[in-house]
């Protein structure tokens, strides 16, 4: 279940922790770490309709609404996508679709991410993101 803090809170947390690293070598590889965290992600899990298009790496993103909230588990075959899926999942996951949807993604550019990021990277940032709103808006229709 979703711990007490807001999607809001929860980027400011994160724009914190990343003020503590000095220059971009040490922000990527807590981004891997953080990865390396995620919850493994069955292997029937991994079906088409579930993969991400638009993203260098595979990647994969299941979901289900439990009392309220959406619950999300992703993966990728990359490290660092797996990094930025343990920030997405941070900010995003186990929330109500209303908080989803009203959620802007302004850690991406408060933490440089937009600029630091490869344009692919970027893109299939962008195309987990976008996966992500469309839930929020399937289940609050």
């Amino acid at each position: 279940m979703s711990s007490e803090i807001t999607a809001e809170q929860a980027q400011r947390e994160l724009l914190d922790e990343f003020e503590m690293f000095d220059n971009w070598m040490d922000r990527y590889q807590y981004i891997i770490d953080m990865g390396k965290q995620l919850p493994a992600f069955p292997e029937e899990w991994k079906t088409p309709e579930r993969k991400i298009q638009g993203c260098q790496s595979n990647v994969w993103i299941h979901h289900r609404h439990e009392e309220g909230v959406i619950h999300f588990d992703a993966v990728s075959d990359a490290a660092i996508v797996s990094g930025l899926i343990a920030v997405l999942m941070r900010i995003y996951n186990d929330r109500p679709a209303t908080e989803i949807r009203a959620t802007s993604p302004h850690f991406l550019g408060d933490l440089g991410l937009d600029k630091h990021l490869s344009p692919t990277r970027s893109n299939g940032l962008n195309s987990m993101l976008a996966r992500i709103y469309e839930v929020a808006e399937q289940e609050a229709a």
